[in-house]
């Protein structure tokens, strides 16, 4: 099916048809009405990515894996498309590239604070324990409120052997996250000082 034998209308009609049929849980019609559309316009990045998300929410991540390779090589000026490849990646225990794809999605949006967290744990992963640091860090700036960030920091600060650093973490985690502050003790065995409730 050529681009030029398909409407706009009916590219159109089938995106809504798509779009209603993930409000309906019915992803199996969405995943049918987005590949028409990518038949039919293969350098739709909208296409390829609702694909992508499609069918890894379904467990098929080579596949949605597949669709967001060919998506940057179309438009690798899609921040959230280099994420969300990143994201399957990392996944599929594939950290290399998967780091390789958050410094994609960083270098396009640098304030993209869940390619830093993921890039931090992939680095992780990859025993490249000094290198995490720098993107945990930068993502609890980006996200001062969330604890994820700091939790990750003060488990990478006690295996760096940073007990001083760790404890630290801890103790501003306790000021918004009392429990995950508190939790993160017992799992390190470093105490905070922390009141028990």
């Amino acid at each position: 099916m050529s681009s030029a034998a398909v409407s706009p209308l009916s590219i159109w009609f089938w995106r809504q048809i798509a779009l209603w049929a993930v409000i309906l849980k019915r992803e199996e019609i969405a995943i049918e009405y987005w590949a028409r559309i990518h038949a039919a316009r293969p350098g739709d990045i909208r296409a390829l990515s609702s694909l992508a998300h499609l069918h890894a929410e379904r467990g098929r991540r080579s596949q949605a894996i597949q669709l967001l390779e060919q998506a940057v090589e179309i438009d690798g000026k899609k921040a959230s498309v280099w994420f969300n490849l990143g994201f399957l990646l990392q996944e599929e225990g594939q950290h290399a590239p998967a780091v390789r794809a958050f410094d994609q999605a960083i270098a396009l949006d640098p304030k993209l604070d869940r390619a830093h967290y993921g890039k931090a744990l992939s680095l992780i992963k990859l025993d490249q324990l000094h290198e995490a640091l720098k993107p945990l860090q930068r993502n609890i700036e980006l996200q001062p409120m969330s604890p994820y960030g700091f939790y990750q920091l003060a488990h990478l600060h006690h295996r760096l052997g940073q007990l001083a650093e760790a404890e630290k973490t801890i103790r501003h985690l306790a000021g918004f996250e009392p429990q995950v502050a508190r939790q993160l003790e017992r799992e390190t065995g470093i105490s905070a000082g922390l009141e028990v409730r």
